[in-house]
């Protein structure tokens, strides 16, 4: 005895057919791990929002520096090109540069590696500008910061000033006294020269005085040099201090950033804990034939979808199986207790009496779920016809052929075979009422245990109460706790249930594993929603 084949073409090398992953495929797994993905992102924006609360928000404070070059006369225009004057790259560099730095470190109490982060200094283009930025978590320390950030770059860029024009007048003035020197040994040589040297030291001394007259001259232009390299043309105040603006965006980032780590679990968790999604993957995992899906009461059609999902199931086993039959609804781990009463119901409609069996105590939910699903039954059912004739009166024939002979109606035992007698007066009559009870839909008399559903009927017990019907439904416990399912399956057939999106691959594979080490031959899965077990 072979297996069932799932009716997919095989490739050239006997094995199955390679399964294509699609985009679909891979949207599948975020959205059936949904609420892990909204847990995560839920996580991160409470954590982005924990982090606006706790730490202060950032605050910049601004403040401009006007850079003048270093000239000699202040009131000579600078010209077109007045960035050429003075090489703003430079200036900028030594603003933000290490003495910068320090004194501001040393006047907040800070890291010098904070400092230069929070410190920024813009250079437009074309222009003697410097623009210091500074980010505190508080505006008086902004505003502290890049003040004193703008004073102390003037500081250093006009003591480096100071420090060049004092190298340069010590130069001049080392030159003015050798010159003097020099003149005065002329001068005494001059008084004691005679008329042919005379004329000589004079000459050179004329010179002497004219370079000390230039050296002088120079000397004075470089002491009347203005060292002062700029000046703070705006000073940053409280009331001009600008937030960071960045809450929402903290905000965003947190929920974006909970979201892909959701994602990443949600891959994560499906490598690990797979789930049977599609019929495809319910065929690839079992190698059983599908009887038919069932879809969830909230699908578009609502219930009429689903009771035509049932009847379609329904029609498809009892199209493989011949009374009496024993059929088991058999899960891993689910219910399918809500399956057992749909499929009893849509059996029962046509006609069929049907004994869904059960020993786990669910006898009353089964018989609730049937008895809600009896009201829905479909109107295409002529519930005015009896299920059977009616009965004949004494004395009446019937004609079955040319040697018709009458016959006369027998009034049913109201006793089993081998029961003991009874005592009473009309044993008959009595045990008629209290056991069996007249259906005012169609007439047929049925047992007061029994629920009517259409032309049939279902009745409810356990495995052993259903020995003498013709079609039992017995509703397993799940498989993974309770073997009983697939004892009784060897005395019958099973139909495997799989809940899409609960039932993992590995519990369905076992199970079919199990029934088929067991001799038992299912003869197909039905696939329900989530929920419906």
């Amino acid at each position: 005895m072979t297996d069932a084949s799932d009716g997919r073409p095989a490739d050239a090398s006997g094995g199955p057919p390679a399964r294509t992953v699609t985009l679909a495929d891979l949207l599948r797994v975020p959205l059936h791990r949904l609420r892990l993905i909204a847990a995560a992102a839920g996580v991160g924006l409470l954590a982005a929002v924990g982090y606006v609360l706790v730490a202060p928000p950032m605050v910049t404070a601004n403040a401009v520096v006007a850079v003048r070059p270093v000239v000699t006369d202040a009131f000579t225009p600078s010209g077109a090109a007045a960035d050429r004057a003075v090489n703003m790259n430079v200036e900028s560099g030594i603003a933000t540069g290490t003495e910068v730095v320090r004194r501001l470190a040393e006047a907040n109490g800070g890291d010098q590696r904070d400092v230069r982060d929070a410190l920024t200094v813009e250079v437009p283009t074309g222009g003697q500008i410097l623009r210091f930025a500074y980010r505190a978590r508080s505006a008086d320390q902004a505003v502290r910061s890049v003040n004193l950030a703008a004073q102390t770059y003037l500081d250093v860029r006009r003591g480096m000033y100071e420090k060049q024009r004092a190298e340069m007048l010590r130069s001049y003035d080392d030159s003015i006294g050798r010159v003097t020197a020099q003149q005065g040994a002329l001068q005494r040589r001059i008084a004691g020269a005679r008329d042919g040297a005379l004329d000589a030291a004079v000459a050179e001394l004329a010179g002497v005085n004219s370079q000390l007259t230039q050296l002088n001259s120079a000397r004075t232009e470089i002491a009347a040099v203005d060292v002062n390299p700029g000046w703070v043309t705006r000073t940053a105040e409280r009331a001009l201090v600008s937030s960071g603006g960045k809450r929402p965006l903290y905000l965003f980032a947190g929920l974006l950033g909970g979201a892909l780590i959701g994602v990443v679990l949600a891959y994560a968790w499906e490598s690990v804990d797979r789930r049977v999604r599609s019929v495809a993957d319910g065929r690839e995992v079992s190698g059983l034939p599908l009887l038919g899906t069932v879809r969830h009461q909230w699908s578009r059609g609502g219930h009429r979808a689903v009771e035509a999902d049932l009847r379609y199931v329904a029609m498809a086993i009892a199209e493989r199986v011949r009374q009496p039959a024993r059929v088991t609804l058999l899960a891993a781990r689910e219910d399918p207790t809500l399956l057992a009463a749909g499929l009893a119901t849509a059996l029962a409609v046509e006609g069929r009496e049907v004994f869904v069996a059960d020993d786990s105590g669910r006898v009353e939910r089964l018989r609730a779920a049937v008895l809600a699903d009896e009201v829905r039954v479909p109107t295409v059912v002529d519930r005015s016809r009896p299920a059977v004739p009616r009965p004949r009166p004494s004395g009446a024939t019937v004609l079955g052929g040319p040697t018709a002979e009458p016959v006369t109606s027998r009034r049913p035992s109201p006793r089993p075979p081998g029961a003991a007698p009874s005592v009473e007066v009309d044993p008959t009559l009595t045990l008629s009422r209290l056991g069996t009870a007249r259906d005012g839909r169609n007439g047929r008399v049925v047992s007061v245990e029994a629920v009517v559903v259409g032309l049939g009927s279902v009745r409810f017990g356990s495995w052993r109460q259903g020995a003498d019907h013709g079609l039992v439904l017995y509703n397993a416990p799940p498989a993974e706790s309770d073997p009983r399912g697939v004892v009784i399956a060897r005395q019958g057939t099973a139909v495997v249930v799989v809940e899409r999106d609960r039932t993992r691959q590995s519990d369905l594979r076992r199970l079919v594993d199990r029934l088929r080490t067991a001799g038992v031959t299912p003869l197909g899965f039905v696939l329900t929603h989530n929920g419906w077990g």
